[in-house]
């Protein structure tokens, strides 16, 4: 008796899934086009904001460093550029040379 009571209650959800299945399928149906265009515009205030809450959220959750280490890593990063500048300015200065030469 069990297995029939379970059988019809597996029926009847399945009966409910298509009727709501029906039911979503006619909405969508009778929605026009007009009808698209201002939920689009309804919802595009919506979609304009949430990249900028989830950034400030991830924002929130960042371990910013220290101020001596913002100073060392600058520092850092400068004196790294200036060297690369003047390797860069020697090579530039050694080719300008070799050229000259061979012409």
């Amino acid at each position: 008796m069990s297995e029939v009571k379970k059988a019809a209650a597996q029926a009847e959800t399945t009966v409910k899934k298509a009727e709501a299945q029906a039911e979503k399928a006619v909405k969508k149906a009778g929605e026009g086009k007009l009808s698209k265009i201002l939920n689009w515009f309804k919802a595009l205030p919506q979609r304009i904001s949430k990249p900028f809450k989830n950034m400030f959220y991830e924002l929130k959750k960042v371990t910013w460093p220290s101020k001596k280490k913002l100073i060392n890593y600058s520092v850092i990063v400068l004196l790294f550029m200036l060297f690369m500048g003047i390797v860069i300015g020697l090579l530039d200065a050694g080719a300008t040379t070799l050229i000259n030469l061979l012409m």
